[in-house]
């Protein structure tokens, strides 16, 4: 049995889940998510928690059963209370500052790089270098950070760049004089 699969999903109260057509739905007070799902796989709802259970025991059939009960519980999650992440951005000159739909960055090249930001995403940047990202899909919330981290990679000798809140850097000893 899965060790994750085999988990209940709590579901909290004022958040609807349904199961209709291979398609999980959950609605709650910050929006609604659907998910596609394998037909391996049912779903058994009971007094406020919601169990995953598998057709089989093949290999891939395994692997489903801890997926979508991931999935599952990160929907009620992001509905209920949501997701984010935070970025800082370091560095002489470097800033971040939030203009309507675009997230306008100052990373130390010629021009300012403007990052447009999805409807469904919350973006908010403060005088301190820190942006915060948020929403109610996990995945979405996590793709987005990482493609503002990729505009401008922390480095290892003086530590600028963006890199995430919680991510400690590798320091480098930088070149030292020989006499």
């Amino acid at each position: 049995m899965s060790r994750i699969g085999k988990i209940p999903v709590n579901v909290p109260s004022g958040v609807k889940v349904s199961f209709t057509d291979s398609v999980m739905t959950v609605e709650g007070p910050k929006g609604k998510l659907a998910q596609s799902y394998h037909p391996v796989i049912s779903f058994e709802a009971g007094e406020g928690t919601i169990t995953v259970s598998r057709a089989n025991e093949e290999k891939q059939t395994r692997a489903f059963h801890g997926l979508y009960r991931n999935l599952l519980n990160n929907m009620v999650i992001g509905v209920s209370s949501g997701f984010t992440k935070s970025l800082v951005v370091t560095g002489v000159g470097y800033r971040a500052e939030v203009q309507g739909k675009l997230l306008v960055m100052n990373l130390g090249y010629s021009t300012e790089i403007y990052v447009g930001i999805p409807d469904d995403l919350t973006v908010t940047a403060d005088a301190g270098g820190k942006v915060t990202i948020g929403g109610i899909n996990k995945q979405r919330v996590g793709e987005f950070a990482a493609q503002v981290r990729k505009l401008r990679l922390p480095e290892p000798y003086k530590g600028k760049g963006i890199r995430y809140e919680d991510e400690q850097i590798r320091r480098k000893v930088g070149k030292s004089g020989v006499k």
